[in-house]
């Protein structure tokens, strides 16, 4: 582990200057083993396998700017995915356990995918005070600050640093996670299913969603936005494109068989 200072050091002289993706990638490794060595990452060969060649048959037809995306299962009941700069994406697996289809996870997949296409979090490092910024990513994710709020953040999955964005950001990875599925073959359909299923699950179970609403905001908004883009798709193109395998079904039911989550941390 490198020293906090480092970071901070790090993040302020790239914010002053403008964040390279040379630097995107290497403040990202950072950030992920660091976020690694806090959450409780799925070791499973098979399911790491599975998420890792789904994420990357999305990603690498994506703009992707030379990055290599790396997927993680976090071992984590509460409903939530983010992106970490780089090219690091997380996914919960009881996100994982909502979804009902191929198409769903994918759409997961490849809307985080474009967060980082879309350098949503360099642009706010960015926009930020480097000092700041650094003092933010030492708390949330070494831990020095031994924030009770940091801590719980880390510990479902959805660090506040990268998973909340804007209404304008959350689109703008919608657009992007329709053109990425597409590319990749998979129909886009089940990015405003997934939509629709964790709509209903906030009726019946809403502190099971909270952190997934609390950093993706506007669905009702982003249903009806991503199916009037998928709308205008050729249906002769939308008829080839895949939905749903048995290698998902399989996929799921061994994510559904991992040990139970660990309990949170106790401050």
């Amino acid at each position: 582990m490198r020293p906090f200072f480092y970071g901070v050091l790090l993040v302020t002289s790239t914010a002053a200057c403008g964040i390279s993706t040379q630097q995107e990638v290497q403040m990202g490794t950072e950030y992920a083993a660091q976020i690694n060595q806090e959450l409780p990452i799925v070791q499973d060969a098979e399911v790491n396998r599975y998420v890792n060649v789904l994420g990357d048959s999305i990603a690498r037809l994506a703009d992707n700017r030379g990055i290599d995306y790396t997927f993680y299962v976090v071992n984590a009941h509460e409903i939530n995915a983010f992106a970490v700069p780089g090219g690091f994406i997380y996914v919960n697996r009881g996100l994982i356990d909502r979804t009902q289809n191929l198409s769903q996870l994918a759409g997961v997949l490849g809307h985080e995918i474009g967060h980082v296409v879309r350098r949503h979090s360099v642009q706010q490092m960015e926009k930020a005070q480097g000092a700041n910024i650094g003092l933010v990513l030492g708390c949330t994710l070494i831990n020095i600050c031994g924030s009770q709020a940091a801590n719980a953040a880390i510990q479902i999955g959805g660090s506040a640093l990268f998973a909340k964005f804007g209404r304008d950001d959350e689109r703008e990875a919608d657009q992007e996670a329709i053109a990425n599925v597409v590319r990749a073959k998979i129909h886009p359909r089940g990015i405003p299913e997934m939509f629709e299923i964790l709509l209903a699950e906030r009726t019946t179970n809403p502190s099971g969603v909270e952190g997934w609403f609390s950093t993706h905001p506007g669905e009702e908004d982003r249903v009806r936005e991503t199916q009037a883009t998928i709308a205008k798709i050729d249906p002769a193109i939308l008829a080839t494109l895949t939905t749903n395998t048995s290698n998902f079904a399989a996929f799921k039911a061994r994510v559904r068989a991992l040990p139970a989550p660990p309990p949170p941390r106790q401050q």
